[in-house]
């Protein structure tokens, strides 16, 4: 029998594992996550594959540990969006790029939740006690008693040497720390993956220091179907596990499921926009029509080149370095991201980090704060996917950016330095990049996503900053669902930042 929690976290992935081990520091707060996925208990049970930093298990098709679900990028191009499903959530099949958000993204959440509480100079504590820093230690910008580690990678692969020497011909500044909030360049990527393997949440919060406390219970295989709302208050969950169907209680539920499942999860409840929910056979018990109106996350293509002599595999981490540079239309500093890969696409999505005589990619972003899509569901059984939209490259100045950050990558290959380890693009073509409709096709023939997606539950119309659902009592949000758009870095760290931020909170709260 599962007893009464005062804490429900639905979800053990980078924000909830986060949550739920600051939380039940408290040793009077009794705390029980709850994982759809495993929930290895120490970290010989970790299947090897999931911590080696060179592969990226969340571009695999079907990979055990990650679970898909079916988007459309652009009107009737349908892509499948992948996530976590295991101890530690994307954190465990995600790139390990761990990079903050910038100053200009917490003003603009500070703005939307009306609280200073997610001002940049709020949350640098926070940032800082979530992370072991292993290149610079504790300083006023770094932390160096964390669970997270983060460290740069390297840049002596012959490749990441070429990009760092290609930007400098180019005149792009050097961008050391990306984690702090020095004017945008190239540089190393920080990553929490150390010695080649990657420390994901679950290891980092749930399996450390959170290990052994008797407050604190994670279950795994723990798939959470609906919220139980009543007289205006949520009472726990309606969960199935082992084909069994359980109610777990708690004095207050947290979803930290992410950006596509908390929303959907919250519609199955009966929690979103009235007439929608109707319309899917949902009863009704909260109109928040915010639920799921809005979506952001990042455009990604691959531009690949082809090495002009055998590369050797990489050593430590597939990542590369990484290039940040505004966009003409943006007012953003480093809106336009070129992410090296040191691995071919095809070793991605093969699982392998050697793959000889393959191109390789970068991955190129526009990471303009936007919200364009949504999210809608459509049934009331869970097991009927929500209709997901993107909304990519819908107005001029997303095609804009898009064409900018192609160039821009496309540059990088054409200069000398580059070319001292590239034989030349595999694409677009000179008349391709020079025509702006024939970079569009090709951009759109292309097409992926960033996996950043964010704004579905946003602080503001759906949420406070503390997380708490508007209108209902006992019942939160803390994953990148609350951030009102995707920042302007990829979110992993963010996300992290987020479970320790509401756990502040809650934390601070009278009880």
């Amino acid at each position: 029998m599962i007893r009464r929690a005062d804490v429900l976290v639905v979800g053990a992935g980078g924000s909830g594992a986060a949550l739920a081990a600051r939380l039940s520091e408290d040793p009077g707060r009794d705390v029980l996550v709850v994982e759809a996925g495993p929930v290895p208990r120490a970290l010989r049970e970790f299947p090897a594959d999931l911590l080696d930093a060179r592969l990226v298990p969340g571009a695999r098709p079907g990979d055990r540990a990650v679970r898909t679900i079916p988007v459309e990028l652009t009107p009737g191009l349908a892509y499948l969006a992948a996530r976590g499903r295991f101890l530690g959530g994307s954190t465990t099949v995600n790139g390990g790029y761990f990079v903050r958000a910038r100053r200009a993204d917490f003003d603009r959440w500070a703005a939307s939740a009306g609280d200073d509480l997610w001002s940049y100079d709020r949350v640098l504590p926070l940032m800082r006690a979530l992370e072991t820093d292993l290149d610079h230690g504790a300083t006023p910008l770094h932390g160096g008693g964390g669970p997270v580690p983060v460290r740069r990678t390297g840049l002596r692969h012959p490749a990441a040497a070429a990009f760092q020497a290609a930007a400098r011909e180019l005149g792009h500044p050097d961008d050391p720390d990306k984690n702090a909030q020095d004017t945008p360049g190239f540089g190393p990527v920080p990553s929490n993956a150390v010695d080649g393997r990657r420390v994901n949440t679950g290891l980092a919060y749930l399996l450390g220091a959170a290990a052994g406390r008797p407050n604190l219970t994670a279950l795994g295989g723990c798939e959470v179907r609906s919220v139980i709302v009543g007289r205006g208050r949520a009472a726990g969950v309606v969960a199935y596990r082992g084909g069994r169907r359980t109610v777990l209680e708690a004095d207050e539920t947290v979803l930290c499921a992410g950006a596509l499942a908390s929303p959907h999860l919250l519609h199955l409840s009966g929690i979103g926009p009235a007439a929608d929910l109707a319309r899917a056979g949902i009863p009704v018990m909260h109109d928040l029509p915010a639920v799921g109106a809005t979506l952001s996350d990042h455009p990604q293509v691959a531009v690949e080149w082809t090495p002009r002599r055998p590369l050797p595999e990489p050593s430590g981490s597939w990542l590369g370095g990484a290039l940040h540079l505004p966009s003409s239309g943006g007012a953003e500093a480093g809106d336009l991201e070129i992410l090296q890969s040191l691995v071919p696409v095809i070793g991605l999505v093969g699982g392998t980090a050697a793959v000889p005589g393959e191109p390789l990619p970068f991955l190129v972003s526009a990471l303009t704060p936007r919200t364009g899509g949504d999210l809608r569901t459509v049934s009331a059984d869970p097991a009927v996917p929500p209709r997901v939209e993107y909304r990519y490259l819908e107005t001029g100045a997303d095609r804009r950016g898009m064409r900018e950050a192609v160039r821009a990558a496309a540059a990088i290959v054409a200069t000398a330095a580059f070319g001292e380890v590239s034989g030349g693009l595999t694409g677009p073509t000179a008349g391709t990049l020079d025509d702006d409709r024939e970079l569009d096709r090709w951009i759109r023939s292309r097409l992926g996503t960033s996996q950043h997606t964010c704004g579905t539950v946003p602080m503001g119309p759906a949420v406070d900053g503390h997380g708490r659902v508007h209108g209902l009592e006992g019942l939160r949000v803390a994953d990148t669902s609350i951030l009102p758009a995707a920042p302007l870095r990829g979110p992993a760290a963010t996300a992290v930042l987020i479970g320790e931020v509401i756990a502040h909170a809650i934390r601070q709260e009278p009880r």
